[in-house]
């Protein structure tokens, strides 16, 4: 099994790659294109658009045909769109590629996820989710990196062939070692998909858990999308101070999901769920509490942000596992939908919440420990609902 995790660790890969690799690169696009740098930062949106909304009919599509086929099909996709891209000589050109590639992870994506709920139950599945979500972080921390080291010497095109390369690859490791996981009882399963997604969707289990991953998404967008100003305006860091301290913080999260895994073999997932909510408490306070604490000067220093943000990013990895295993546990004849729908939920609800947080009138740091407050208090009424489920078990 421990090899099954890996090969759907590398799948999975596929979104956060389209995402963050080229983000160095996108002055070069736009020059390279004739196009403005908004037009070209935009795609990123059109990408995880297709990708939250896209994972609703891609998860009728792996219950309906299996998990490999569309695994494969996914990377193919992935494939054409990175292939696009790489010989983009027009901005149309390259916003379909995007369109493309968002179409090819909906497929993988959902496949990954599905392919856990398959395959591991309870404590096992919460340690699986946790350590593909916690890894996950990884590509924030190196892929702009990689991907602006390959920019600046060999053009912006070659990211973009990377990638191609990378799902070939993974499309050669899929065909011969990926296997399909689908339950019989999946494959005879008849009803409409449209009943299947109401009804999973209308699940107030279903709804409880999903939305705790709403909160702790809606954290983190809210963080990346306020950082540049919080710790390039205020704390006056450099591109490249900013670039540390950013990845550090990838590499954090993933140190702390490795924890998690254990705790939850240990205490259980409803001791993480509760864990979680308190790390993000604690994060909220400090923040909330600084412009109080601390003079104007040291307030602007970017420990002062960042340790908060520290503390709910390991509640965001206690939480993660245990709250997508929870959701999907009933759902072994249609994981598939269930798990496209845990994806648009976590995506969707995630982007809500940030875009409300960003339009407020409160200071950056305030709206961010706000988001905070709400992953907790969702983390919290889990907690609730699982230690009730477990009383009665």
């Amino acid at each position: 099994m421990r090899n099954l995790l890996l090969l759907l660790l590398v799948i999975v890969l596929l979104g956060p790659l389209g995402i963050d690799l080229y983000l160095p690169a996108i002055p070069a696009i736009a020059k390279g294109l004739g196009s403005s740098e908004s037009l070209i930062q935009s795609t990123i949106s059109l990408f995880i658009l297709v990708l939250g909304s896209g994972q609703l009919i891609s998860g009728y599509l792996v219950d309906k045909f299996g998990r490999r086929p569309m695994a494969m099909a996914g990377m193919v996709l992935y494939i054409a769109g990175s292939l696009t891209a790489a010989f983009a000589v027009t901005p149309g050109m390259f916003i379909a590629s995007r369109l493309i590639q968002g179409a090819g992870v909906c497929c993988t994506s959902v496949v990954a996820f599905t392919c856990v709920r398959d395959c591991f139950n309870g404590n096992e599945a919460a340690r699986a989710f946790g350590f593909l979500n916690g890894t996950l972080n990884i590509v924030p921390a190196l892929a702009p990196l990689l991907g602006g080291i390959m920019a600046e010497y060999y053009g912006w095109r070659l990211p973009f062939g990377f990638l191609a390369l990378y799902a070939f690859i993974l499309l050669i490791l899929t065909a011969k070692y990926l296997p399909e996981t689908r339950p019989e009882s999946s494959a005879q399963h008849k009803e409409n998909p449209l009943k299947s997604l109401v009804s999973v969707l209308f699940s107030k289990r279903f709804l409880i858990f999903s939305l705790v991953n709403a909160g702790t998404m809606g954290m983190v967008l809210t963080y990346v999308s306020l950082a540049p100003a919080v710790l390039m305006g205020d704390a006056a860091l450099s591109p490249l101070q900013f670039s540390v301290v950013f990845g550090a913080n990838g590499f954090w999260i993933m140190g702390i999901s490795m924890i998690a895994n254990r705790v939850i073999r240990r205490a259980g997932r409803p001791v993480c769920l509760v864990s979680g909510g308190v790390l993000m408490v604690l994060g909220c306070i400090a923040l909330a509490l600084s412009p109080v604490l601390f003079s104007a000067q040291i307030q602007n220093h970017w420990l002062i942000y960042m340790l908060p943000v520290a503390a709910a990013c390991a509640g965001l990895a206690f939480i993660m596992g245990p709250a997508t295993s929870y959701a999907l546990e009933p759902y072994s004849d249609n994981a598939g939908v269930a798990s496209a729908l845990v994806g648009f939920m976590q995506m969707a609800g995630g982007a809500v919440l940030t875009l409300v947080a960003i339009a407020s009138p409160l200071p950056p740091k305030t709206a961010l420990a706000v988001t905070m407050l709400c992953g907790a208090l969702l983390a919290w009424n889990a907690y609730r609902v699982s230690k009730k489920e477990q009383r009665q078990a």
